[in-house]
């Protein structure tokens, strides 16, 4: 007999380990964390040290961004299961640098290298072309506007340096110029332009030549300025002249491009000279500066590079002179053109290049050059190219710039575009309610969870219901609504790349208290059976939740069957499982005291006709197969 009771209990204590994971997965599943790490923890405790419960604890603490805790857990499913899954790796790994313990961070990154070949680049490798050219193309995820400026003309204005509130960029608008018969528009000038903030926009007044003393040619092309940071300094581009300041063309009738300097001389750009390593039979152009002015960088097609035009960089020293010409190599130069350099604030080289994969003509690129000699060429991809001509990139504050391309939408062969970028973002809101009256809920704690399970925020909404978050574009979340007395509301949302669109996602929350009963949804047993199942254990959590928010309260629990089977099987069924229910809730340390009865009434107290011999459907036999939880005391 004594062999027969041990039994019982070793069964019965394995029936409940099983319960509380497969009831712990089910709160994991709808993102309830801390209740499923109860759960998950009472089984582990119970003896249940698998990896799916070690790992799940950690994850119920990493996604509650709880570091200490999921480090923990993490540590020991590690050390317990050397095959475990290299996401959790990763995940102890994140721990550990949230916590500071770099080094023990570093020895299991050492680790996850081994357990994983990264096959990344070898897949790009084996990739088609065509699947490199929709990447570039994409604009998901990208959140980009541009504008078309309004000073642009119908002949070709480029480039944009600006320089205290002035754009400098260069244009064939005057007519007065001779026309260059490569494309058939007057010779190029350097123009300015001021930049007002209207109405909180920001835009150019009317462009004006900017004024060169000593020359006003009409047959020779200037462009490309770009000034020192006092601003009393400008390099530029102009065609090759002799000391008469006439057109110097070589045996096939091409001038070549040099760079000047210039000095500003009250409101006038006086003492021009052309800088010494500028040559006759090669083009020297496309000046730019870095942040510190101690280095100019430039295009030419000289012997020695690597391609059509190669960028080049040369030091300023300060007394004046330059040191030694410098390919930039052949991470940045290629067998074909790369023109219009520019290094911006944080010494990131931009510059346009068809030498490389790209969507069509000169693409926009980017390179870590100056601060790392092995980087690599990054092309922007669009909307900043297209398969056009995209080029002369410029930043002017953060996230706003200039970029010119000879795209088909514009005003004339070649026009300067600004672009804005900004982080798309999104609204969720909504008002939690009271199911049964749809009243407004208050205080109610709404998280909101994203596509990794993860809770990124979590707020209590306000008098009247009303919750809000922001939220990324192009993002899955999860709507996660609680209260106490109340059964959560889940629901799911997938956010747009509209920016600012705004998502009304109300809550119904399901109250678990009714007049003097705790109502939940039906528990089902098997067939003939009365242990508690893990769909049943779930909804009696409710319960348990409701007299851990009472702990006043005493209540007594009655279980009903249908008519179907003998009166005198059913009362013995029904009663136990109405002690089956109560053993749950025991426990679940609710105390005994607290419970004053588990009673089964088989089917004494029939909800509707469906007596003996009356026929009824499922649907009807299932009213009267039931459990209620009637509260006797310590409602408030």
């Amino acid at each position: 007999m004594r062999t027969k009771v041990l039994f019982i209990i070793l069964a019965l204590s394995t029936s409940l380990i099983f319960s509380q994971e497969k009831v712990a997965d089910k709160f994991f599943e709808r993102y309830a964390y801390l209740k499923a790490a109860e759960l998950y923890q009472d089984a582990y405790n119970d003896g249940n040290d698998s990896e799916h419960v070690l790992t799940r604890l950690g994850d119920c603490y990493y996604n509650n961004s709880k570091p200490e805790k999921a480090a923990k857990w993490y540590k020991m499913a590690l050390n317990k299961y050397a095959k475990l899954s290299p996401d959790y790796l990763y995940k102890y790994i994140q721990t550990q640098r949230s916590l500071g313990n770099y080094e023990e961070a570093d020895n299991w990154s050492l680790k996850l290298k081994e357990i994983q070949s990264d096959d990344s680049r070898l897949d790009e490798l084996n990739k088609s072309n065509l699947h490199l050219y929709n990447k570039l193309a994409s604009k998901k995820g990208i959140n980009v506007n541009i504008s078309n400026l309004s000073i642009n003309s119908k002949y070709a204005d480029f480039g944009s340096y600006i320089k205290d509130n002035t754009l400098y960029f260069s244009s064939s608008r005057n007519t007065e110029n001779d026309i260059y018969k490569w494309n058939n528009e007057p010779f190029l000038d350097i123009y300015k332009s001021t930049l007002n903030n209207k109405d909180g926009k920001r835009e150019f007044t009317e462009a004006k030549p900017i004024p060169f003393q000593g020359i006003a040619r009409k047959d020779i092309h200037e462009a490309n300025p770009v000034l020192t940071n006092d601003g009393k300094t400008m390099y530029f581009t102009r065609d090759n002249v002799n000391k008469r300041n006439r057109p110097v063309y070589d045996r096939k009738g091409t001038t070549h491009l040099k760079i000047y300097k210039a000095q500003l001389i009250d409101t006038t750009w006086s003492n021009i000279e052309e800088l010494p390593f500028n040559d006759d039979i090669y083009s020297t152009g496309h000046p730019t500066l870095s942040p510190d002015n101690k280095t100019l960088f430039f295009v030419s097609d000289r012997e020695g590079g690597f391609g059509q035009t190669d960028i080049y960089k040369v030091a300023i020293n300060k007394d004046g002179s330059y040191g030694e010409v410098i390919n930039l190599g052949e991470t940045i130069n290629t067998e074909g053109r790369e023109v219009f350099p520019y290094i911006a604030k944080d010494s990131t080289l931009y510059y346009s290049s068809d030498g490389f994969l790209n969507l069509g003509l000169l693409d926009i690129f980017k390179s870590n050059i100056i601060k790392d000699n092995t980087s690599e060429a990054i092309n922007l991809g669009a909307p900043y190219n297209s398969g056009y001509d995209d080029f002369a990139y410029f930043e002017d504050t953060d996230g706003n710039g200039y970029f010119s391309s000879n795209r088909p939408e514009g005003n004339g062969s070649d026009d300067i575009y600004s672009f804005h970028t900004y982080e798309c973002k999104q609204i969720i809101k909504g008002v939690a309610r009271n199911s049964a009256t749809l009243q407004p809920l208050n205080s109610a704690t709404v998280k909101l969870v994203d596509e990794a399970g993860k809770i990124t925020e979590e707020i209590v909404t306000t008098e009247d219901g009303f919750y809000m978050f922001e939220v990324d574009c192009n993002k899955k979340y999860s709507i996660l609504g609680s209260k106490q007395d109340y059964k959560d509301d889940l629901k799911d949302i997938e956010t747009t790349d509209e920016h600012e669109k705004e998502h009304e996602v109300d809550l119904h929350l399901i109250p678990l208290i009714n007049e003097n009963e705790i109502v939940i949804n039906p528990i089902f047993f098997d067939f003939d059976k009365w242990n508690i199942r893990p769909d049943a254990a779930y909804e009696l959590e409710n319960i348990v939740s409701v007299m851990r928010a009472h702990p006043n309260m005493i209540i007594k629990i009655e279980s009903h069957t249908d008519s179907r089977g003998s009166d005198r099987y059913n009362m013995k069924l029904s009663d136990r499982r109405a002690k089956s229910t109560r053993d749950y809730l025991l426990s679940r340390n609710i105390d005994t005291e607290r419970i004053e009865s588990a009673i089964g009434y088989g089917e004494t107290q029939l909800v509707n006709k469906c007596s003996n011999g009356v026929k009824c459907s499922k649907e009807e036999h299932q009213e009267n197969r039931r459990s209620k939880f009637i509260i006797l005391s310590g409602k408030n």
